[in-house]
């Protein structure tokens, strides 16, 4: 594991994100009614859906726009979206990954080139920078509201299955592999832990410094990508230490 910091990143990108909170939940509405469709709408019984609505909870999302998704998916609505992964280039040679949940892969398609090409970056084929990226679960402690000192912390992660712990002075950061994140999760809360934040992630490999004159055309790039309406997540492979 690399000593990649994620969580000061996530802390910038949520308070960005309240402003584009309406969008956030149309997002989210699609990706809860695709796997409530797919595998049921008991999250006790659907894992994948469970880790949505999780982060639905966690975006403070309505309860009731949540049971929305669930309904419809439940009421054999034939809406249907098809998972789509674009790869390519940020400028300054950042590796970046699109996953997007689309009614209409021309449409979609058309907008994540369009903001490559026109913001500096270069999108690529298929699988040229995703072995750059390892699916992790990922899991954040407040160190304000978890006073379990290091040593503690290490060994419950450890006994759960957890890979790997990196400390700073305001959280703790937990990486699992896919498989074993959400027994850690939920170990972690059965042991009265109070987790910040926790998802399932693509964590870089290898991280890569953006030249400081193309910052500003990056962070457009980004928030281009991110603003459409089909775009579920975006993964970078940029190094947020300043």
């Amino acid at each position: 594991m690399s000593g990649h910091s994620k969580w000061h990143n996530i802390q910038g990108r949520k308070s960005a994100q309240d402003a584009k909170r309406g969008k956030i939940f149309q997002k989210l509405s699609r990706e809860l009614f695709m796997a409530a469709k797919s595998g049921g709408a008991d999250p006790n019984d659907n894992a994948a859906l469970r880790l949505i609505v999780d982060k639905a909870r966690a975006a403070n999302m309505p309860k009731d726009n949540i049971k929305r998704a669930l309904d419809k998916a439940e009421g054999g609505s034939d809406e249907h979206y098809d998972e789509v992964t674009y790869e390519g280039y940020a400028p300054g040679g950042v590796a970046v990954l699109v996953e997007a949940l689309t009614d209409n892969k021309n449409r979609t398609a058309s907008a994540v080139r369009v903001a490559f090409t026109r913001n500096g970056g270069s999108l690529g084929s298929s699988g040229s920078v995703a072995y750059m990226f390892d699916r992790k679960g990922y899991i954040v402690l407040d160190r304000t509201k978890n006073t379990q000192d290091e040593d503690t912390v290490l060994m419950d992660i450890m006994d759960l299955g957890a890979d790997d712990l990196q400390t700073s002075d305001d959280a703790y950061e937990i990486y699992t592999e896919a498989k074993e994140f959400a027994a850690v999760r939920d170990g972690l809360i059965e042991k009265g832990y109070e987790l910040a934040d926790s998802e399932l992630t693509m964590i870089p490999q290898n991280t890569t410094p953006v030249p400081e004159e193309k910052k500003e055309q990056f962070q457009h790039m980004i928030d281009q990508l991110e603003d459409d309406e089909d775009v579920s997540e975006v993964y970078t492979a940029a190094d947020d230490e300043e």
